[in-house]
């Protein structure tokens, strides 16, 4: 190839002159040093945020003069502007020139994208609030950085509704008011249509050697059967189980047993297929506290009884045993007097007008993370200077406390009673003897009763009730 040059006019550069900048904006003039008619500029703006990809913004700028200001850019970025003159004669060599904007760089954002479904993700990050943040995504590198597709949001977060079936990059940038450093990228792979994860995990009962859950399967009817994989995973014990389900329901409900009371449990669903999973958390039901908590008082220590916890609680074994905790409200402070695997325990060491608390429990397990309910009373002492043998016991609940009282108060009353009706029968008993013997004549063996009508008169007439002999019963009616 040959070229032959022309004679004629040499076209200058422009001059770019600085005017000034700000932590997001530049302020540069533009002019040429020639006669050469100029009908305008062509300004590119150069700048990049790592060595992989270098951002631009092109401006067209009409006239031969030119005083122009660029907003929306970084703080402490460099930044190069490249800027050639379009004249009659054509175009005219480039003209470079550095600046570095003010202030202090702003930090990129830290991007999390995930695929909630088969068309949504949804994106969460961190960075400066009162900004607008735009989000670009796009299904290859190429597409990402010259046509991405993009959206713009006030807040940290946001749902972004793609195709279905692809994989998508993700990044996130600051773009008012100013144009900050993206975030990396992140890769999202769009969940196909056979990994979808069970929908609504739940606990529907919790016991304390099983859990009933319940989820509905990832459509809404299966035309076939579905096998269900159930990994439980035993935070104490740090071990893990896998139960499988098969079954064609949309709902399916499932019993995960032989669990340890009080225990904590991270329970997994997924598809056989290793589809995406669906998780919770489960606490089974600590065994119950024991019952009939007693305190007996002994001259320089007490005793505390209690029921096995055997009677009601068919999965606690005795050589388990039980643990023994005391609170001082005194000093406010909890101290643990130890374990036993009997059904009582000897306190000592008591100090006197101190308010005692006692707890006891199922002993704990695996570093004590798994206790039995505690059962608690209080041994209130009357104060200082009496012997602790003479202080109050917590009020018991037992029948017996309350049937005995009640027993002595009915024998009292029985016992009053009978002394009034003795007095009673006494007092009828010496009336009835005063009044025979008022009638009674001992000479004749008779007795004259009257009816009081014949009072006064003077006629001696036959008594209404005639005289009877020792022998022959009366009866007054």
């Amino acid at each position: 190839k040959s070229i032959t040059t022309i004679k004629g006019k040499v076209i200058p550069p422009p001059v770019i002159r600085i005017e000034g900048y700000t932590e997001d904006s530049i302020s540069f003039s533009l002019k040429m040093n020639t006669n050469i008619k100029v009908s305008g500029y062509v300004v590119n703006i150069y700048w990049t945020f790592d060595a992989h990809r270098q951002e631009r913004r092109t401006l067209t700028i009409e006239g031969e003069k030119s005083v122009q200001k660029v907003g929306n850019l970084t703080a402490h970025t460099p930044y190069e502007i490249s800027a050639w003159a379009q004249t009659e004669l054509g175009d005219s060599p480039l003209s470079f020139v550095h600046v570095v904007t003010g202030g202090t760089r702003p930090i990129p954002p830290s991007l999390k994208a995930r695929a909630i479904n088969q068309t949504a993700v949804e994106c969460t990050w961190t960075g400066p609030r009162d900004v607008v943040y735009g989000i670009f995504y796009a299904t290859s590198f190429l597409e990402l950085y010259r046509s991405p597709h993009n959206t713009t949001t006030a807040f940290h977060n946001a749902t972004v509704i793609v195709q279905r079936d692809e994989q998508y990059l993700f990044l996130v940038r600051v773009m008012s008011p100013y144009q900050g450093p993206p975030s990396d990228y992140v890769v999202v792979k769009m969940i196909p249509d056979n990994r979808l994860p069970p929908r609504h995990l739940h606990a529907v009962l919790t016991g304390k050697t099983f859990a009933v859950i319940k989820w509905e399967s990832p459509y809404d009817s299966p035309d076939q059967d579905m096998l269900y994989a159930v990994a439980v995973k035993d935070l104490v014990r740090k071990t893990d189980k896998i139960y499988k389900v098969k079954t064609r329901n949309s709902t399916v409900e499932y019993t995960i047993k032989k669990l340890e009371p009080g225990g904590k449990y991270h329970v997994t669903v997924q598809l056989g297929n290793m589809s995406k999973e669906s998780s919770m958390m489960i606490n089974t039901v600590p065994l119950s506290a024991p019952d009939a908590l007693k305190i007996i008082a002994e001259n320089d220590h007490i005793l505390l009884f209690w029921k096995s916890l055997a009677l009601k609680e068919s999965n606690f074994n005795e050589s388990r045993g039980y643990e023994v905790l005391m609170f001082d409200s005194l000093v406010n402070r909890t101290a643990y007097l130890g374990n036993t695997t009997e059904n009582f325990f000897k306190v000592s060491n008591l100090k006197i007008g101190h308010n005692y608390s006692f707890a006891v429990r199922a002993r704990c397990l695996y570093g004590g993370q798994m206790c039995g309910e505690p059962a608690t009373l209080l041994y209130d002492e009357l104060g200082a200077g009496e012997d602790s043998s003479e202080s109050k016991m917590g009020r018991s609940t037992d029948v017996a406390a309350i049937v005995v009282p009640i027993l002595f108060l009915l024998l009292v009353a029985l016992g009053a009673g009978f002394v009034v009706l003795y007095t009673r029968h006494r007092r009828l008993q010496s009336s009835f003897t005063a009044f025979a013997n008022s009638h009674y004549s001992s000479r004749l063996g008779s007795a004259i009763f009257s009816s009081g009508d014949d009072l006064g008169d003077e006629d001696d007439e036959a008594p209404m009730i005639t005289g009877f002999s020792d022998d022959v019963p009366m009866v007054i009616a």
